[in-house]
């Protein structure tokens, strides 16, 4: 039985949760109006455009977005939200459309990354010198030949990683790249590609990152009712970082089909930059330390001329290790727990064309998840889970029709302590598109999907707070939106391209943490209903002004996303913690002969920060940024160099993401790389 509690012990409760529990737990369409993007072969590709078209950054256009990472590129997307803990080493984790960063998909060269221990993927891990592209969708792909384990989540971000090309009689590509910051940032990368036969490539990149993380930045005190008492000007510690990359792939073709096999290694120790509450500024010396490595391989075959078959597989292995050993008198005790997860993951999918307009697919996935970890009376937990999808698609003339069914079958064993029940989820999904005119410029679209998602590992198992007996966490979405797309043959006005989505999203028996009589000690339980309505804007337009290319961009996100848990409660209705009401993005991109100039805005509207009433004291002020950045191409007998220049927060704007976590102020990067 759920104990009830007010209010007030609620909004104390989350104080003390946070200060004395997190530590434990934290261990567009096209890259321009023409496709650029370099993909890997797919030899299945029927001319049946997506009837969800995704948000795509991708080659040059992702580049030049002053962005360190995949987390600071997901930032000019609609409909996402970013929290960012500060600096180079905070976690940064994505949530799309207010469903939570748990119900967010990422995809690495076609295969998920996983967490089963917390359900998040940090993406600050991931650099974006090795992407080719980064695509978002909403629901789903519209491609049904694809993993079951791909139709099983709300949102859904691919990482496209490059694949070697190479011009004329080249074997061999070598570029090199080295960024310098004005945050002590030192981060040299170089990337190698080799042609092994006329059917086999091989690359091999590696990266090295270090930030002693120290910047300045404002801290205001603010009185009971959301005054400010009085600010200061203050240097950030903890967000320190030292990282390795290195990362591998072998890509073959063979006679109607392609496989390859990558392997990913990430190493860093970090520093935990905590929360900045009651002028408490100087170093807390928390620490993190992470390996993550995973070896995956995909294999892809048309056995007939209707039939088409791939194989993936992946076996990936974490190890976190989380340090608090320098200010034990507020701890009592050091913290040294250490936490390793392995996952083995298999999938086989088929597809069959009945007709050259209707398709219809099967696949089955199976995943093997353990997290061991060195906590007293720890359960070490195993999962088994199974995923089985069926999918058609059917084209009549100008109307769209996908749909799928997707099973989930869960089994879960302990060492000691309870165990989860298993677990038997069927979920459904539909998205239908038409043309309404010849010219088919313009597609209007619509879809239903029902995703739940598995409570995960802390939730469940973590030593007094999980809850062995919760519920999963389910999402219903509803979409209806129009993509107008238009080239024009004009001296100065090319074309543009217009994205509207309207959409509502429920999210049932939402997992949270409540306290229980003591409120030193909490427990996971299934209490939330949200509701979220919004909207999504996206419009792409290219001029060319005699020698001088323009590219603006536009995105806005309109969300109102209340929790409606119980209706007797006084924040009953109130807009969830950390969703703006509205966000835009503009970037304006211009090319002049050998020189690239870039200049993007971002603003995200007011906010209330704790899971309670939207008070004046709960309040977060909108905050915004501007960017720029120049490039210069230098060419050097057949070699190629470019250089940046990046200013980012140009009018040095003091803010937080999340509260009390401030973001670095102004801040200057150069970029020198060669290819050879």
């Amino acid at each position: 039985m759920v104990r009830k509690f007010t209010a007030s012990q609620f909004k104390k409760g989350i104080i003390t949760f946070c200060v004395v529990v997190s530590p434990f737990i934290f261990s567009q369409s096209t890259d321009t109006l023409r496709e650029k993007t370099i993909l890997p072969i797919h030899i299945y590709k029927k001319d049946f455009k997506e009837i969800l078209p995704a948000q795509v950054l991708s080659g040059e256009q992702l580049e030049r977005l002053n962005s360190q990472s995949v987390a600071d590129a997901l930032r000019y997307f609609s409909g996402v939200q970013i929290k960012d803990y500060g600096g180079m080493g905070g976690l940064k984790t994505v949530n799309i459309r207010s469903m939570g960063s748990q119900h967010v998909g990422v995809f690495y060269d076609g295969i998920q990354l996983g967490n089963v221990q917390n359900g998040i993927v940090d993406l600050g891990k991931f650099s974006l010198d090795d992407v080719e592209s980064i695509s978002l969708y909403n629901g789903q792909k519209s491609e049904i030949f694809q993993p079951a384990r791909d139709f099983g989540s709300s949102g859904s971000i691919y990482l496209q990683p490059k694949t070697p090309v190479f011009k004329g009689d080249r074997k061999t590509n070598l570029a090199l790249k080295l960024k310098l910051g004005s945050i002590s940032l030192f981060n040299p990368s170089f990337r190698v590609e080799q042609k092994l036969s006329g059917r086999v490539s091989a690359s091999f990149s590696s990266e090295f990152v270090q930030s002693r993380g120290l910047y300045k930045f404002k801290y205001e005190k603010k009185n009971s009712d959301g005054s400010v008492a009085n600010d200061t000007i203050a240097r950030r510690y903890d967000s320190y970082i030292r990282a390795k990359r290195f990362e591998a792939s072998v890509n073959g073709v063979i006679n109607d089909g392609s496989w390859n096999v990558r392997g990913y290694g990430y190493i860093s120790d970090r520093g935990i930059p905590t929360a900045v509450v009651n002028n408490s500024f100087g170093p807390k010396g928390q620490q993190m330390l992470d390996e993550n490595y995973f070896v995956q391989g995909g294999f892809r075959k048309k056995l007939f001329p209707k039939f088409e078959t791939q194989v993936k597989a992946k076996f990936a292995y974490d190890y976190t290790r989380f340090l608090d050993t320098v200010n034990v008198a507020t701890t009592v005790l050091p913290i040294d727990n250490a936490y390793v997860q392995r996952e083995l993951y298999f999938s086989t999918s088929n597809i069959y064309s009945i007709t050259k307009d209707w398709d219809v697919s099967a696949s089955y996935d199976f995943q093997y998840n353990n997290l061991n970890a060195s906590l007293t009376d720890f359960s070490f937990p195993v999962r088994y889970t199974s995923l089985l999808a069926f999918a058609t698609t059917y084209q009549w003339k100008r109307f769209k029709f996908l749909g799928s069914i997707l099973g989930t079958f869960v089994h879960e064993e302990v060492r000691k302590n309870a165990k989860s029940p298993d677990k038997t989820e069927w979920t459904p999904s539909a998205f239908l598109s038409y043309q309404p005119f010849e010219s088919k410029d313009l597609t209007v679209r619509a879809f239903y999907k029902r995703v739940f998602r598995m409570p995960t590992f802390n939730d469940l198992y973590y030593t007094m707070i999980g809850n062995v007996m919760l519920k999963p966490e389910y999402t219903n979405q509803y979409d209806v939106g129009f993509t107008y797309q238009k080239l024009y043959d004009h001296q100065v006005f090319k074309g543009i391209y217009v994205k509207v989505d309207g959409y509502y999203n429920e999210v049932e028996d939402k997992i949270v943490a409540v306290p229980t009589t003591n409120l030193f000690r909490w427990m996971m339980t299934n209490l939330g209903d949200v509701r979220i309505l919004g909207a999504d804007v996206n419009v792409q337009a290219e001029f060319d002004i005699n020698t001088i290319k323009l590219k603006p961009l536009v995105s806005y996100t309109y969300q109102r996303a209340g929790d409606y848990t119980d209706k007797k409660e006084d924040y009953y209705g109130d807009q969830i913690p950390y969703v703006p009401w509205h966000a835009v993005t503009f970037t304006m991109m211009a090319d002049y002969r050998d020189w690239s100039f870039n200049y993007s805005f971002m603003y995200t509207g007011e906010r209330y920060d704790a899971q309670l009433n939207n008070i004046r004291a709960n309040y977060l002020q909108p905050w915004y940024t501007h960017d720029l950045s120049v490039q210069k191409k230098f060419n050097w007998h057949s070699h190629q160099i470019k250089a940046g220049f990046e200013v980012n927060n140009v009018l040095d704007q003091y803010y937080d993401v999340v509260r009390n976590y401030p973001m670095p102020g102004r801040n200057f990067k150069l970029i020198v790389s060669f290819t050879l």
